[in-house]
């Protein structure tokens, strides 16, 4: 408490000695000591927020409120432009940071623009913001965690939260008090640059995974380090055609509900203070632009009460013309852009907004509700009384308590994906050989957006890497030498670890549009070690999957690292058995990059199945059985039976059968065993619905258990025509969930008009609806069709989803669909 009250009283004095240029009618100019006695309605702390907020717009001129919303980056603004221009905020890109790169200087960097803007004739303070997407990634010593790929793999979401409080120690360790974190992305084609920026292919490991929004705000925005959190890009930036960054997402309206929004509603379920929108375009409309995504659907239909902020001069791309422009300013603010990210023609931005307000084609009102969310932020986070760095946290920075955390995640991403011949856990004693350029290198096993924007090898920051970790977990008494190109290995070693894969890149240069497969200068130091004789473990270093089935038989066991960071010990803590392998596929891994996009439950075979992962029951390589494959389909729907078919596991271990469960609210009871992923489950009542799950299950008898269901609903008795119903749990998060239904004519003859009934548990509700009408009795509902998508030919189907909501730690789902 200590710092707090010292931060507050500091922040006080700044505020009220800026003040005592105001021009206040019956009030004193002199001192604080007069402030103190006469001071304005919107520094009272006692008000609260809504009136605070009130009072300080009444006195703010368009020129004031122009400069609310709008951001520079610290490059290209001064502490007098901060002044004179009365910004709202300021930003550090990729890479940009003060000299020396530490977190003292950022500190003192903070300090000096708050200072600026705290002696504005208002002193509003500004909002900082930087991009601490795996841990505050600019600066040099901070604690660098997995990023969001790997954590997908944790699956982990009290981890992440952890996580989300540690980062937001160290950002406001250097005075900063924005985050633009974190990235709620569904990435769904792998030859995206940012692919490894999202938690998973699913939208339902975003959703689980917004509990970094809970650490980074905590319990109340102006608690003690509390960062404001950014839920980011809103909408579809994972889904653009060809995986190509700021490209196009051309979806329906039903499938960007289903796969991209459920993530930013869970966000906003959890406080998100502000939402980045997309470069990518939604059929061929920039999001920059988009009224109806940005306002009816982010701000109306899912209750967002932050702000909203633009991407880098992500307003230019509206017209599709460079540079900003009178339409493009006029078209982002109008659409719902709160604030602008502007970072070097910041100016021209204010100068074109204020024309466009003048000649009355950006209203007032607009203006007003851009400000008032703003502002609203400011002093939630009690930042007109505590507007300087808290120095107390600025020691967390790169602290062994933070690394500690960074090391548990890294181990716990880790997923094992090969084991022939149980190569692993590795045991310390003998020799070990370890090969690679990503074994000895913090700058590769962090990957891009670390200490530049792009990233880069070598020993850009302090951390242990891949080959150091290896060294402490085997021991004194194990040899274990290293050579970058594998050169030098010979038969006397017992196993050779081979650490590869990816250089850094982000956005834009880390698309790759041809080849995913390993580089010639890996492909030749895996060619080394194979032709030793040696057993080979290969540990991937990569930001996404890689195509590597061709290699894939030559190698005893592999690994997928992710990007984990600066804590190298939490791959080594895996490979030599510390900590168990929990990791599981956040993504499908490709059978070949031809694949491209790949995804659960579209039908293609993979190379390793989404939520794939092999584990070690305790001793040296033995495995439990990988989970289950992918979400079942049904076919062949009669009036007494139905075909499930589900993706084979392909590893070479494990699996040896699979059980058919038929699930209820009661439990579950088997139907049918197979030995192959297909089984015809008889026996069933006519016009009935029903639930099945699939486990695999090894010789021993062990089953791993499933993540998802199929509703399947039989057809009439004897029936030619009628239709069956398929639901699949789209995305859940802890209050909510989003259902995908498909309906399928199962006649012979064109069906005119269809309804699907269903059940809601106790407690749930619903919350919105798309392509049907949706009506609900008690907790029992009936979809009709809508007006496009009544009339079905023999075997066509359609589609149509609703969300809803639960109460906290109820995990149930609707069950019960019937169509008719």
């Amino acid at each position: 408490m200590r710092s707090r009250i010292g931060k507050w009283a500091a922040g006080v004095a700044v505020t009220l000695l800026a003040l005592a240029t105001l021009n206040v009618p019956g009030t004193p100019v002199g001192g604080p000591q007069a402030y103190a006695v006469a001071a304005l309605p919107y520094q009272d702390p006692t008000l609260p927020v809504p009136a605070r907020v009130s009072d300080l717009m009444s006195r703010m001129s368009l020129d004031d409120k122009i400069g609310q919303m709008t951001q520079a980056e610290r490059g290209s603004v001064s502490a007098a432009d901060v002044t004179s221009y009365r910004l709202g905020s300021v930003l550090s890109g990729g890479g940009s940071a003060p000299s020396p790169n530490t977190a003292t200087s950022w500190a003192d960097m903070y300090d000096r623009f708050q200072n600026a803007a705290l002696a504005t004739p208002l002193g509003v303070p500004i909002l900082y913001g930087v991009d601490a997407v795996h841990g505050h990634n600019n600066v040099v010593g901070a604690t660098i965690f997995p990023h969001n790929i790997g954590l997908g793999a944790a699956r982990d979401p009290a981890l992440v939260q952890r996580i989300g409080r540690a980062v937001a120690e160290e950002v406001s360790g250097t005075g900063v008090d924005w985050n633009f974190a974190p990235c709620l992305c569904v990435a769904r084609n792998d030859r995206w640059g940012r692919t490894y920026e999202s938690f998973g292919e699913t939208p339902a490991l975003p959703s689980e995974m917004t509990t970094f929004i809970t650490g980074l705000q905590g319990s109340a925005l102006n608690g003690p380090a509390s960062v404001l959190a950014t839920a980011k890009h809103y909408v579809g930036d994972g889904g653009t055609t060809g995986g190509v960054d700021q490209g196009d997402t051309q979806l329906s309206e039903a499938e960007l509900r289903a796969i991209h929004l459920p993530p930013f509603r869970a966000a906003v379920e959890k406080g998100v203070g502000s939402v980045m929108i997309s470069f990518s375009s939604w059929n061929g409309a920039k999001l920059h632009g988009h009224q109806y995504l940005v306002s009816t659907v982010l701000k109306g239909e899912l209750g967002f009460t932050g702000f909203v902020v633009s991407d880098w001069n992500g307003i230019d791309q509206i017209d599709g013309a460079p540079g900003a422009s009178a339409s493009d300013v006029r078209a982002a603010v109008n659409a719902g852009i709160d604030m602008v990210m502007a970072p070097t023609s910041w100016r021209q931005f204010i100068d074109l907004l204020r024309a466009e307000v003048q000649a009355g084609r950006v209203s007032t009102a607009r203006i007003d509700d851009a400000v008032r969310r703003i502002l609203t932020k400011k002093f939630e986070l009690g930042l007109f009384e505590k507007p300087l760095t808290d120095r107390s946290y600025t020691a967390t920075v790169g602290s062994s308590a933070h690394r500690a955390i960074a090391r548990e995640a890294v181990a716990k991403s880790q997923v094992v994906l090969k084991n022939s011949g149980n190569v692993l856990p590795l045991a310390p004693g003998g020799k070990i050989f370890v090969a690679g350029r990503s074994a000895d290198d913090i700058g590769l096993q962090s990957g891009g957006w670390t200490i530049s924007w792009q990233g880069s090898a070598g020993a850009i920051t302090p951390g242990t890497t891949i080959l150091q970790g290896i060294r402490n977990a085997a021991g004194s008494g194990t040899t274990v030498t290293y050579s970058r190109d594998g050169g030098g290995i010979d038969g006397s070693y017992r196993v050779a670890v081979a650490v590869v894969g990816e250089t850094p890149y982000a956005e834009g240069e880390g698309d790759r549009p041809g080849s995913l497969g390993l580089d010639s200068t890996d492909l030749a130091t895996l060619a080394t070690l194979r032709a030793s004789g040696v057993p080979v473990v290969v540990v991937l270093v990569s930001g996404r999957p890689l195509d590597v089935a061709a290699q894939l038989p030559g190698w005893n066991a592999l690994v997928a690292a992710w990007l984990p960071g600066t804590e190298g010990q939490g791959v080594a803590d895996v490979l030599f058995g510390a900590v168990k392998p929990t990791g599981k596929l956040p993504v499908t891994w490709m059978s070949s990059a031809s694949q491209q996009p790949i995804n659960d439950g579209d039908g293609k075979t993979p190379l390793f199945p989404y939520g794939f992962g092999l584990t070690y029951d305790g001793s040296p390589g033995d495995t439990t059985p990988p989970t289950a494959p992918g979400t079942p389909s049904a076919g062949d729907v009669t009036s007494s039976s139905v075909r499930l078919t589900w993706a084979a596991a392909t590893d070479d271990v494990g699996v040896t059968g699979y059980d058919v469960v038929r699930v209820t609210s009661s439990g579950e009871t088997a139907v049918a065993s197979s030995a192959t992923p297909a089984a015809t489950v008889s026996g069933l009542a006519a016009n009935t619905a029903y639930t099945f799950a699939v486990y695999a299950k090894d010789a021993a008898g062990n089953r791993s258990p499933r993540s998802a269901t199929v509703a399947v609903t039989t057809r009439p008795d004897g029936g030619t025509g009628g239709c069956s119903v398929t639901a699949s749990t789209q995305s859940q998060w802890g209050n909510g969930y989003v259902v995908q239904v498909t309906v399928t004519n199962t006649g012979t003859s064109a069906l005119t008009g269809w309804a699907v009934t269903f059940t809601l548990p106790a407690g749930h509700q619903l919350t919105g609806s798309w392509n049907a009408t949706l009506t609900a009795s008690g907790q029992s509902v009936t979809a009709r069709n809508a007006a496009h998508n009544g009339s079905l030919g023999p075997g066509a189907s359609t589609s149509f989803g609703f969300q809803g909501s639960r109460p906290a730690g109820d995990t149930r789902l609707p069950d019960g669909y019937r169509c008719g």
